[in-house]
């Protein structure tokens, strides 16, 4: 547009005719995205970073279009604003599962569904990559809660038979009123969700891949995300430290020395059965298993790790001081310790698993060796395994305060050794104490009350004097007043 034009709706013949800019304009728009970089190669819509390393974005030869993939470039994100897409999903990936039976759906990554319309470059908060985290323009987005009521009246629409139908739903990172949003029953969104805030305690928010300083006080907090914002309304949550996604949690928040790993694994046992809502336990997690030791990068096989490898090569070089980190980082929290085939004996060479002729997908954690497999297990009653059935058994007779007690409260939130807090159910008081460390540590009853009563630890109970104030390494109890 400007001062100097004859006729806005005509090409200067100089150029030639309409006709030859249309037919122009049609095969770049056929052959080309939108622009190239100094090598040729396309480049993508925006700056947002895939999960698992490098572009969000991936450009397809065969239509020569990029489409978005949060993920990896075999999961390409499905177009949630447009309304056939979500039938046809609701359709085939629920409706016909609900037909056969299916009473329940683990929704993955069910945050990122909505997108902010124009999808805008993420800001530049890691200065080392120009792939930015997308979270601000694709978490929690304008009509995530809108989709998720539309599935789940389709799911209630479906079922004639009046079976109820239970959701649980990935919601990585969300606020305590949107996770209520998510969850209230009057709502009809999700039954209960998880929440990643506990699990990513210790690792930075720019590279998950690179770990930070933290403190049992952070994860405190991070823990009690997970069920605070359910008090005194129609909402639920859920309890856990492991699933595919995650690390062994003896290694990641106990201490996984052979010393150590039984007990700090039942004290694990005996945080998680006090924790209000639905526990969820992890193959692998009942008998104490804990992350493999010194593999290769060559035997991993988690696309996230292989994608940043190559990208912290490709940047940094072999030797540099990010790819240690990365190395020490993977060691601790790569998804893949959680992914190797469960160990039922010691039977070689697969542990019981497929027998011994077949071959499993993916290497054994070599641990099966060492005892932790169900078979050796099962004959200790010792075992991680055998306290498990106890910490269960001690939940369920106690459900009323374990599963649904309310008005969580710290004590003593900054002690850095000490996990204690209390929780109310009517007349009733649970009271934890907690010790995740290597040292003996003292804690108080509140108030010094002598209405507590011991009901539960992670050591047997004639080895404990009950009046004691003093709690063992890695000892945990649960007192009860009513």
């Amino acid at each position: 547009m400007g001062y100097d034009i004859a006729n806005y709706e005509k090409v200067w013949p100089t150029y030639g005719t309409n006709e030859d800019c249309f037919a122009l304009i049609d095969k770049t728009h056929k052959l080309a995205p939108k622009g190239y970089d100094a090598d040729g190669a396309p480049i993508p819509p925006n700056n947002w970073r895939s999960y698992f390393g490098g572009s969000a974005w991936t450009f397809d030869e065969t239509t020569n279009e990029f489409y978005l993939r949060l993920f990896c470039s075999t999961q390409p994100d499905l177009n949630w604003e447009n309304e056939d897409c979500r039938k046809a999903i609701y359709e085939s990936a629920v409706g016909y599962w609900l037909d056969h039976g299916v009473d329940g759906f683990r929704i993955d990554v069910g945050s990122l569904y909505s997108k902010v319309v124009g999808l805008p470059d993420a800001p530049v908060i890691d200065k080392n990559t120009k792939w930015q985290a997308s979270d601000a323009f694709t978490m929690n987005g304008p009509r995530i809660h809108e989709f998720h009521q539309e599935m789940n009246k389709f799911m209630r629409d479906r079922v004639k038979d009046g079976r109820e139908i239970m959701t649980v739903g990935e919601m990585q990172h969300a606020s305590d009123e949107t996770k209520k949003l998510y969850t209230s029953a009057s709502r009809h969104e999700l039954s209960e969700l998880f929440n990643f805030s506990h699990t990513d305690v210790g690792t930075s928010p720019k590279f998950r891949q690179n770990l930070v300083p933290f403190e049992l006080k952070d994860w405190k907090v991070a823990l009690a995300e997970l069920f605070s914002y359910v008090n005194g309304t129609d909402c639920w949550s859920t309890i856990y430290l492991e699933n595919h996604d995650q690390p062994r949690s003896i290694t990641r928040f106990g201490d996984d020395s052979p010393k150590n790993r039984v007990v700090s694994g039942k004290l694990l046992s005996v945080l998680l059965v006090s924790l209000t809502g639905t526990l969820y336990v992890y193959q692998g997690q009942e008998l104490g298993q804990i992350n493999f030791k010194n593999w290769p990068i060559e035997k991993y096989e988690d696309v996230e790790i292989r994608n940043n490898y190559k990208a912290i090569k490709e940047e940094h070089g072999e030797n540099s001081s990010e790819m240690k980190k990365f190395l020490e980082a993977i060691a601790l929290i790569s998804r893949d310790h959680a992914r190797t085939p469960m160990q039922w004996s010691r039977e070689e060479p697969n542990a019981g698993f497929s027998g011994p002729t077949g071959k499993p997908w993916f290497y054994l954690n070599e641990s099966f060796r060492e005892g932790i497999n169900v078979e050796d297990e099962q004959k200790d009653p010792n075992s991680v395994l055998a306290f498990w059935k106890e910490a269960l058994r001690f939940r369920k007779a106690h459900k009323d305060i374990t599963v649904y007690g309310y008005d969580f409260e710290f004590i003593d939130l900054d002690n850095k050794k000490l996990f204690s807090f209390t929780k109310k159910y009517e007349n009733k008081t649970l009271f934890a104490a907690l010790n995740f460390s290597s040292d003996n540590v003292d804690f108080t009853i509140p108030d010094n009350s002598t209405s507590f009563k011991l009901e539960f630890g992670n050591f047997p109970k004639k080895e404990v004097d009950a009046s004691s104030r003093t709690l063992k390494p890695w000892e945990g109890r649960i007192y009860v007043s009513e």
